[in-house]
């Protein structure tokens, strides 16, 4: 006695309709893993967007306490010297540090410039005159 899995004729239905079924679950089955990515992707894009907020948040609030630090020092050395100079000493300290920071800046930016890979020119060079074909 045959089954209906085995009868291709019991449902009316060939390997054409089955066929036909397979490409339609495989047509939704895709249009599904679209879905899918597209919602990972924009829950990963908003984690990713307050993480950056929340980072620019701390950033701000750290420049304040930063700020804040520096203000303590002052008022600590006004104990021992007036107001108007300890303010100096710690400007012309924050001055000093900046001027420091940014020669040292300036001589970075100049070692990597121009941003050309030399090691990489020269090898290519190297090489193409290893293979015979000189220029």
């Amino acid at each position: 006695m045959p089954t209906h899995a085995t009868d291709p004729s019991a449902n009316g239905r060939g390997v054409g309709a089955a066929a036909k079924q397979v490409a339609e679950h495989a047509s939704s089955l895709a249009k599904l893993e679209l879905e899918l990515a597209t919602f990972e992707l924009k829950r990963k894009v908003t984690a990713l967007g307050v993480g950056i907020g929340l980072g620019i948040g701390a950033l701000v609030l750290g420049l304040f306490a930063l700020g804040f630090l520096f203000a303590t020092i002052a008022a600590a050395l006004a104990t021992f010297m007036p107001t108007w100079l300890a303010l100096l000493v710690v400007s012309l300290f924050l001055l000093g540090l900046a001027a420091l920071l940014g020669v040292l800046a300036l001589g970075k930016v100049k070692k990597g410039t121009p941003p050309v890979p030399e090691q990489a020119i020269r090898e290519a060079k190297l090489t193409t005159e290893a293979l015979g074909g000189k220029r």
